[in-house]
């Protein structure tokens, strides 16, 4: 016990002197380790309100006023904890407690000159706040009075209120006053107004008053109601709907995780659970899906809401109930909208993202399903809709059912299969591709496309669907269905992939079709959903070689796909993304062992050929032509698209393209300068694991080659550890290991910062498990790594810490035969000895050869060696007596005497010249006459 509180004091003590030092974060470590060991109570009264001062000079004020309050429940009368949690308490805006404080130290020392005068700044404050509260008190009442004046027809004045009002309720002051003054009723009215302008403001001002905010959030919800909301969402007016959107996406949000903030007073009122407005709102989105009067855009925007908020974020969440509870209410409402067939009477207005989307979520919620009987469920449920559409219904109804099976097909296509089983479905497809109504024709032949490569247990659409497929490209006359059996036909013609030996046409004819589809594509005539279908076969065709050559010489056709990925059609984001994965080659491909394929050749197995033109040299021209033509900066447009197109398939397929486009250092300035570093960060930290890994790469190549700070400007290059991080796991290759590495080493040599967003993402014992990795280029990189976070005191400390052997490692490795990780690991040694003296005592601990290596660096032929040997060894001898008589007992005098005098080498001579001066210094050796 004794012992324990010896320790607590020493604790104690090098906090006291890290706080001096300005080391407050090292001060606060350290209190609280004294905290765990120290059970006396006026002691850790003391400990918590040094703690106190450590969180006020951090900023973080919630914790020092909780750690003063401790000192002061221990000894009320500490004028030192109460001084503390009146500063806290000012800094958090709880100016009168603060007030109370500060008097109660006045009372305790009243000839305290610094008490008197922080007390008569707070005066000086609260009266501020009195007089701002007041001013925007009447501010609100002014800014409704110009906005709801149906008389007042200065459109500039009521812009101005509008944008005040929007800005007042991004601060919380703000949106609990506009609250407390009836805001909630007013903006109401202003909504009712059906202007605009009006609207607009309404919105964005209520969305301030929801964010981060459960309880505001659920009385706004109970004053405006959900039919009202869902209304809004509905409308023509493409912003006032996006907005509503934006606004109903954070109220889910609060609802869902409750307060953000530590609000105190009347916010902490206890809310009820929040499900059932959740499921309030959830309801009025399905039933929005179908009603007739809603707009397209806003039928887009709910089901975008509903992707975004439905599915479980994550596997690991176990709770899906909110998907069943949506399958079971609302499942035959999102078939509504995937089984409309645009044009036909009563059809739901859609705009030509509305299927997709509609897709997207049906995939969603069906991968939210956890086990078998929740899956059958779903399959039964899709049945019983395509049933109610198909049997006994005209001709309407049966387009209605095929459309169903395309939706399904185009998202959970498990489910899809399961429909296109259904008696007379396909034999209603076949039929129907033959029919003389152009629109009868698409909904068939669309079905029949996706069908073609879905369709696992209808193996008869692949074996009879080319000679169908060709009747209708040949003798069509629209080509709007030409296009898309064409699109039929390369689906089923690049059956064999990359595959050379595996072509399913006859020579010449994939290059026919790959014409057809560029010379569509060109033909800006046509409308934009039939020229999307152009990309979707050169998507498949694009596997071929020769097809991508000839793709990448023709700039208008490449310019028009990109233009195509810009465009308001986010449906053919994932043909562009596809298309361009197979003319840069970024698909996985692993080369196959050579005695297997001896064995394959003896057993006469079918061998995988690689296409001349898929070589490394044919690649890279390709990949610098589409860098010509303007690629990075469509793929960044892509990346920006908030619409559910984009899955997270789509982005890994964008995640290759970009790693593909970086693979040559000379180009990864442009690709950079067009916005591709910016798109990468997004990529890198969303979507599949496989994505997320190729996007990360992508940047560490950047960072190794590019100066961080111009290629990530600003708080921009803060988000590039997380994803260079993710590079370092066990589970990535050695190549992402070490690219990982040389980019963090970029980044940790920058500033202090930095390096400390590199320890938050707890890096560092993943650096230092690489420093004994087998490779060597990889242990050079985590030892360079280390050497730049070794500028870190918290790294620093680590190399002090008990049963370590982190300083042996670094000593050992400084003698290797490696000259470059001798440099890296010598550097390292002479930047902690130089920034932590009392490692310098610890060397010598470390090892028995620590001699013999600090000899060697001073004796090597390597300058840099050399410089960094003498440098280690001059900040040994400065740190204490004892390891500088070591050091002047051994050769390593002799060594120093001589390097004093190498002109050559000025840096080296200086360090072995203070390092002999300090030895003199000691009275360990003489001065040298000719020195002097």
């Amino acid at each position: 016990m004794e012992a324990a509180a010896v320790t607590a004091a020493q604790l104690r003590e090098r906090g006291n002197a890290q706080f001096q030092a300005g080391d407050h974060a090292a001060a606060l470590a350290a209190y609280t380790e004294a905290l765990s060991l120290c059970d006396a109570g006026p002691e850790r009264a003391v400990l918590h309100r040094n703690r106190a001062a450590c969180y006020l000079k951090l900023e973080d004020y919630t914790k020092a006023e909780a750690d003063a309050s401790k000192a002061i429940e221990a000894n009320g009368r500490d004028v030192k904890a109460l001084f503390r949690r009146s500063q806290a308490l000012q800094k958090l805006g709880r100016l009168d407690q603060a007030v109370s404080d500060l008097q109660r130290c006045l009372s305790l020392e009243p000839n305290n000159k610094a008490f008197q005068e922080a007390l008569r700044a707070l005066g000086s404050s609260m009266h501020e706040k009195m007089k701002t509260m007041s001013c925007t008190d009447s501010k609100v009442e002014q800014m409704f009075q110009i906005l709801l004046d149906l008389e007042e027809n200065d459109a500039d004045k009521k812009q101005k209120a509008a944008q005040n009002l929007i800005v007042l309720a991004r601060e919380e002051p703000g949106a609990e006053k506009i609250f407390q003054s009836d805001g909630v009723r007013l903006l109401t009215q202003l909504l009712d107004t059906a202007k605009a302008d009006l609207m607009l403001a309404a919105l964005r001002t209520l969305v301030g008053l929801c964010a981060g905010h459960r309880s505001r959030t659920t009385a706004i919800l109970a004053e405006l109601g959900a039919p009202r909301l869902s209304a809004v969402l509905g409308v023509e007016h493409e912003q006032v709907s996006l907005a509503a959107c934006n606004l109903l996406h954070v109220m889910f949000d609060s609802l869902k995780e409750g307060l953000q903030k530590d609000f105190r007073g009347k916010e902490d009122a206890v809310v009820l659970d929040s499900s059932k407005d959740l499921k309030l709102l959830i309801k009025h989105l399905l039933e929005l899906l179908a009603l007739e009067g809603a707009s397209a855009h806003g039928r887009d925007n709910a089901l975008n809401l509903l992707i975004k908020v439905v599915p479980r974020k994550s596997p690991k969440e176990t709770n899906n109930s909110m998907s069943l509870w949506v399958i079971d209410q609302g499942l035959k409402k999102i078939l509504e909208v995937g089984s409309t067939v645009c044009g036909s009477p009563g059809s739901l207005p859609m705009t030509e993202n509305s299927r997709m989307s509609a897709s997207v979520l049906l995939s969603k919620l069906y991968d939210d399903l956890k086990c078998d009987a929740e899956r059958e469920n779903f399959h039964h449920l899709c049945k019983d809709y395509v049933r109610s559409w198909f049997e006994g219904q005209e001709l309407v109804g049966k387009l209605r059912a095929i459309q169903t099976v395309s939706c399904l097909l185009q998202g959970p296509s498990d489910a899809g299969n399961r429909v296109l089983e259904l008696e007379g479905i396909m034999d209603s497809v076949l039929s129907l591709c033959a029919s003389v109504r152009e629109d009868h024709q698409l909904v068939a032949v669309e079905a029949l496309i996706h069908a073609a490569d879905k369709a696992k247990r209808a193996s008869f659409i692949t074996a009879n669907g080319v000679s169908l497929l060709k009747e209708i490209y040949k003798h069509s006359e629209r080509d709007s269905i030409r296009i898309r059996a064409l699109v039929g036909l390369c689906k089923l013609g690049s059956a064999g992939g990359t595959d050379f030996s595996m072509k399913q046409f006859a020579e010449g004819s994939t290059l026919k079709l790959a014409k057809q589809c560029r010379k569509w594509l060109c033909n800006e005539a046509m409308d934009v959903g039939t020229r999307r279908w152009a990309v979707e076969g050169l998507a498949y065709l694009t596997f071929d070689a020769d097809v991508k050559e000839e793709f990448v010489e023709d700039k208008a056709a490449m310019q028009a796909m990109f233009h195509l990925a810009k465009s308001e059609d986010r449906s053919v984001l994932y043909a562009v993304a596809s298309t361009l994965v197979n003319c840069t080659n970024s698909y996985d491909h692993e080369e196959p062992d050579p005695q297997l394929l001896e064995l394959a050749k003896y057993a006469k197995q079918h061998i995988p050929e690689q296409h001349p033109k898929d070589k490394p040299d044919f690649v890279k021209r390709r990949v610098r032509k589409l860098l010509t033509a303007g690629v990075v900066s469509a793929l960044a447009c892509m990346v920006k698209s908030e619409n559910p197109a984009l899955t997270n398939s789509c982005r890994e397929l964008v995640s290759r393209v970009f790693l593909a486009l970086v693979e040559e250092a000379e180009d990864r300035g442009g690709v950079v300068a067009q916005g591709g570093g910016k798109a990468l960060i997004p990529l890198s930290l969303e979507g599949t694991e496989v994505g997320q890994t190729k996007a990360a790469q992508a940047l560490a190549k950047i960072t190794i080659t590019s100066n961080p700070e111009m290629a990530f400007p600003g708080e921009r290059i803060y988000e590039v550890v997380r994803p260079l991080v993710s590079l370092l796991h066990l589970q990535r290759t050695g190549l992402e290991n070490f690219e990982g590495l040389m980019a963090l080493t970029n980044l940790a040599g920058i500033s202090e910062r930095l390096r400390q967003k590199i320890l938050k993402e707890k890096a560092v014992p993943m650096i230092e498990g690489y420093m004994f990795e087998e490779h060597e280029l990889i242990r050079l990189a985590a030892t360079e790594c280390m050497c730049n976070m070794a500028m870190s005191r918290e790294v620093q400390e680590l190399f002090l810490a008990e049963d370590s052997d982190r300083l042996k490692l670094m000593v050992l490795y400084s003698g290797e035969e490696d000259e470059k990780l001798r440099r890296a690991a010598s550097g390292t040694l002479a930047m902690l000895t130089a920034l932590h003296p009392p490692i310098c005592k610890r060397i010598p601990q470390v090892t028995v050869h620590w001699l013999e290596i600090l000899q060697a660096l001073l004796l090597s032929t390597s300058a840099e060696l050399q410089h960094r040997g003498a440098v280690v060894v001059m900040n040994m001898v400065a740190a204490g007596r004892e390891v500088a008589e070591q050091l002047m007992a051994s050769e390593v005098l002799e060594i120093l005497s001589v390097l004093a005098k190498d002109k050559e080498k000025p840096h080296v001579a200086q360090a072995a010249k203070e390092s002999l001066a300090q030895a003199v210094t000691y009275g360990l050796i003489k001065p040298n006459p000719e020195q002097a």
